[in-house]
């Protein structure tokens, strides 16, 4: 018996006409009651599905015109460059500077994500934290989620090394010390937290190492290589390089907004 054939051009057209599908619809423009016969259709074009109403709906890459969040709305459906709401949610609060509250990552992601955090703090794949009466959720990765905390917080005078005066340990300067050290490529950080232990003097390098969470080894090799011979510097990633983090990317388009 001849296998029926599918004509991937009318799954092509259908949504280059709705720019969205759901799977019935796709099903009566293959003509097929199999599900499986519509995903291998899809694979073959490179579908994403909505991260929003559970997944229902689907588009074609090359269709989604994401904005500078990574998202793409049609007819109040959502998608996202990074998958599923699991994964969105991940990478959001992963780079954000200072986290989210689920009611703050509700707001962006236009959907409601606490079950969707929660799981991801189950798995280990981000960290929550109650911070002034509210649980914020922050990066898995401990060095990350340190300059998190402390751009979120607001305390008063705190010192962050012996050697800074008091009253100049302010919570902004303690965060932009530890945030100017993750900008630092890891030769840099080593270094910098070598030099910082050379201004301690004995036992600077246990207390350094505890600051910016290295291992004190790392941090006694820094301060050896500041007094080599033959140190040599690498070149530093050039200016723009890199990912921008998404708050960032969201303070950018909501300028962009305010100005249409």
């Amino acid at each position: 018996m001849k296998k029926p054939s599918y004509d991937i051009s009318q799954v092509q057209a259908f949504f280059t006409e709705n720019r969205i599908a759901t799977l019935s619809e796709l099903k009566a423009v293959l003509n097929t009651a199999s599900t499986m016969t519509v995903f291998r259709r899809l694979k073959e074009l490179d579908y994403l599905s909505s991260y929003s109403h559970r997944g229902k709906y689907y588009t074609l890459f090359e269709i989604a015109d994401f904005d500078d969040l990574g998202l793409w709305s049609h007819q109040s459906v959502w998608f996202s460059e990074y998958g599923n709401l699991v994964e969105t949610a991940k990478v959001f609060v992963s780079e954000s500077e200072s986290g989210f509250s689920a009611q703050e990552l509700d707001r962006i992601l236009h959907v409601e994500t606490k079950q969707a955090l929660l799981n991801l703090c189950r798995k280990g794949d981000i960290y929550r934290q109650r911070i002034s009466g509210c649980y914020i959720y922050l990066s898995a990765e401990e060095r990350k989620q340190r300059i998190q905390v402390l751009l979120r917080e607001d305390k008063g005078p705190l010192r962050l090394l012996p050697h800074l005066e008091p009253d100049s340990a302010t919570d902004q300067l303690k965060a932009a010390i530890v945030l100017f050290f993750s900008l630092l490529d890891e030769k840099q950080r080593r270094l910098y937290a070598g030099l910082e232990a050379l201004k301690l003097g004995h036992g600077g390098d246990q207390k350094v190492a505890q600051v910016f969470g290295l291992d004190p080894h790392t941090v006694a090799r820094g301060r050896r290589e500041l007094f080599s011979d033959d140190l040599e510097l690498e070149r530093v990633r050039r200016r723009g390089g890199g990912r921008k983090a998404v708050e960032k990317k969201l303070r950018k388009s909501s300028r962009t907004s305010s100005r249409s």
